[in-house]
């Protein structure tokens, strides 16, 4: 018999081990539990070196204690206790370190906005925190197929919400796409949480010369602020630089 590793990640411990003894009591279910975002991350990158690798998370939606107004903007990283603060954050995260866990949120309440953006970030399913041990085992098994499963009621809600996402992220691409080469750059480095300096040293550029080229991303964005420029280059689908690589050639030119 295959076994389906689950890992529960909810800060509520009583209501995480009851989960995780309930789906344990099932003969093809494993299961572990972890308290924070970060403490998940952890769980997946010592699974993989050990050879076990999870199959499905299952994320509360309000993990951190609060809920996120959209996904992370911000790349997340095992081990950094400040890099998640909700659950969002953590789909997004494992999304893109671990593209082959399927992940489930667990909420409160139905919310069509929330699961959206749960569905945009990486999610595959999102159920009710008091649906039946059959229901969720359901929805465990269907993600495993690539199926997405969201509760009948969310339905008409959820589409319209990414309805008109899309039609957000058509105009930001747009918008996007009017921007030089290097002022893609500068941007990518805004999304990356790189301040003016940072940026000048990155591209080899004059503190001055950065100034100019942020202020004309503003203006051919539409925007008045960096949050609001960076929240529109991630609706665009715009990632940030790689920090941890050197992603402008040294031969480069000075704009």
């Amino acid at each position: 018999m295959q076994r389906i590793r689950v890992l529960v990640v909810d800060d509520h411990r009583i209501f995480a081990e009851s989960l995780a003894a309930a789906l344990a009591a099932e003969p093809d279910v494993e299961v572990s539990a972890a308290g924070s975002g970060p403490a998940a991350l952890r769980c997946l990158e010592r699974a993989v070196a050990e050879g076990r690798r999870f199959d499905v998370l299952l994320v509360d939606a309000d993990l951190g204690g609060r809920a996120p107004a959209g996904p992370s903007a911000v790349p997340v990283r095992a081990g950094d206790e400040d890099g998640i603060v909700d659950g969002m954050s953590l789909v997004t995260g494992v999304r893109s370190v671990h593209p082959q866990v399927r992940i489930v949120v667990l909420a409160e309440k139905d919310d069509p906005r929330r699961a959206a953006l749960a569905l945009q970030a990486g999610a595959g399913g999102w159920v009710a925190k008091d649906c039946s041990l059959s229901r969720l085992l359901t929805v465990i098994r269907g993600v495993l197929r690539d199926e997405t499963h969201l509760p009948p009621a969310l339905l008409t809600g959820v589409l319209r919400e990414l309805t008109a996402a899309r039609k957000h992220r058509t105009e930001s691409e747009r918008l996007v796409e009017s921007l030089t080469p290097r002022e893609r750059e500068v941007l990518r480095c805004m999304v990356a949480g790189l301040g003016r300096k940072a940026v000048a040293e990155r591209l080899y550029l004059s503190p001055h010369t950065v100034r100019t080229h942020m202020q004309n991303v503003l203006g051919k964005l539409g925007v008045h602020s960096t949050l609001a420029a960076v929240a529109l280059a991630r609706r665009a689908g715009v990632g940030p630089v790689d920090l941890a690589g050197d992603v402008v050639e040294r031969g480069s030119q000075p704009a």
